[in-house]
């Protein structure tokens, strides 16, 4: 019989998530079930003094989307946020923090509760692994699609979702060079390796890479390798070349509407960047 996995709790905003917060969930996935306790937009801004960037429903979309992530649970305004409110059947029994966010507050709350208050230090942030490969589990069509991902938001997690619908998703991440040649200087704002950790994060996605080849079909020799069924994109990625590329080559060509999730606001990039 598997032996049942530890509960672990977390809490926090989870606002704007980048690549070393998805780092720290994943460390805490490590030792076991992990629940994310997401303030609400009141709570964030009694906490920070100032609104969040997104707004709870966004924020919550988006943290169940990580795969490191098995519950997220909304902390209640009326509760402090440094603890845990009640919990019925399934309470946990170590709540991780940062080293650099230690609390002692929190540290009382655990020692009066029965939990154990665990410390992941700084070192265990150290670069951005390539991703596990997750294997197909069936005999699904295989799906690309390709982009740089660099302010990496719930538009994008979205266009996951649905485009893996339709098969196992790999997501083909533009390296720098070739981001910068076809954007400009002062692109892309994050580095390629964590561009693509923040892809691999997302549990609609089965592999993530990054592009060996130049200009708008950097990915060739990606594709080429993966040798996929359809090639997905979005209305504003329905250029370069994509189309009659996969034309020749006889691979399925998708072009999405770009909706964001039910709820949620329009996002992209380009406005969230500022440029």
């Amino acid at each position: 019989m598997t032996a049942r996995r530890a509960q672990i709790a977390v809490i926090g905003a989870f606002d704007d998530l980048r690549a070393r917060q998805l780092r720290f969930l994943e460390e805490a996935a490590k030792l076991g079930e992990v629940t994310a306790w997401l303030w609400t937009d009141d709570t964030v801004t009694a906490r920070t003094g100032k609104p969040p960037k997104f707004p709870l429903a966004e924020r919550s979309y988006f943290l169940n989307a990580v795969r490191f992530i098995s519950h997220v649970e909304i902390v209640d305004p009326r509760t402090a946020p440094d603890a845990l409110p009640a919990i019925g059947n399934n309470p946990p029994q170590i709540w991780v923090d940062e080293e650099s966010a230690a609390n002692q507050a929190r540290e009382d709350h655990c020692r009066r509760h029965g939990l154990k208050y665990q410390l992941i230090p700084p070192r265990q942030f150290d670069g951005f692994p390539v991703p596990a490969f997750q294997p197909a589990v069936s005999a699904r069509k295989k799906v690309v699609v390709t982009g740089c991902y660099d302010w990496f938001h719930s538009g994008h997690v979205r266009f996951f979702e649905e485009v893996s619908a339709y098969g196992e998703l790999y997501v083909i991440v533009g390296h720098d060079a070739n981001i910068r040649a076809l954007k400009g200087e002062g692109h892309p704002l994050v580095r390629q390796d964590e561009r693509r950790y923040a892809v691999a994060s997302i549990r609609y996605v089965t592999q993530a890479l990054i592009t060996s080849g130049e200009g708008w079909l950097d990915a060739d020799p990606e594709i080429q390798r993966l040798k996929p069924d359809i090639y997905a994109v979005n209305e504003d990625g329905d250029k370069g070349g994509k189309r009659e590329y996969c034309a020749e080559r006889g691979i399925e060509y998708l072009v999405l509407k770009r909706i964001p999730a039910p709820g949620l606001p329009k996002r992209t990039s380009t406005d969230l960047r500022g440029f």
